[in-house]
Parts: C-alpha cells; structure tokens; sequence
C-alpha cells in the first residue's frame, strides 16, 4: 500500500495539541464525511470512516472493518462497534496538524495522532466465509 509511507512520515513527531477537548459538535463537524488515519508511536494504527448520523466504521488497516457509531459523554466521544459493546471514550484536542486522541479508558495508553488526509479509500475485504 503506498500511502503507508507516508501515514508513517505523518506520524514521525507528535503533533501539539491545544487544552481544551473538542465539543460533540466540533468533533462531528470536523469528521463526518472523511477518512482519518491514525498512528501511534510513530507506526500506522488504523483508520476511520465518519459517516453521517454518527456512525463509523474502523480499521486496522488490515482489510477487516467494523462498523460502528459514536456518541458523546460528558467531553469524552465513546465508540460501540459490532464486535465489541462496550464502549471506548476518547477525548480529541485540535492541533495545527490535525487531532490528537487520548483513550480515555486506559491512562496509561498512548495517544493516537491522526495523519493528514492521504486521498486514499479505506479497503475493507468484506467477511470471512467458511472455516
């Protein structure tokens, strides 16, 4: 995949995030209808369709998507997805090179920083058939 180069050089020095997390409605504005690519630790995580209504569909960059939805808590925005209920919160903060994301579920975990829009589809493979 050639875009994973240069979600990597993206990924290469954290970006700074401001201190206020974002509102439910300024997240929403800024990502329905795009593809983010996240990184972590300087390596490709994953990425993430916003579709309208809240809904999203991530993943791992490894041709597997799950589908999902968003919705926010307090100034946390949690994810549920097909394949796991139980909520994952983040809090988002802007930054002059996009988002910066902390789980907020875990305190120890690493923060995700989103890379710049790389103008490539996310590939989802579809299901798994037979055994």
């Amino acid at each position: 995949m050639k875009y994973i180069a240069l979600i990597l050089a993206l990924f290469a020095a954290p970006l700074a995030a401001t201190a206020e997390p974002m509102s439910a409605a300024e997240f929403e504005a800024y990502v329905t209808g795009k593809t983010l690519y996240y990184g972590r630790t300087g390596e490709a995580y994953g990425a993430e369709i916003y579709h309208e209504n809240r809904r999203v569909t991530w993943s791992f960059l490894d041709g597997e998507c799950k589908d999902g939805h968003w919705y926010n808590e307090g100034t946390n925005i949690c994810f549920v997805y097909e394949d796991r209920p139980d909520p994952q919160c983040w809090s988002f903060e802007q930054s002059a090179g996009g988002l910066v994301a902390t789980f907020e579920n875990n305190s120890t975990s690493q923060d995700l920083y989103e890379a710049q829009d790389v103008g490539e589809k996310l590939i989802c493979l579809g299901p798994k058939i037979g055994v």
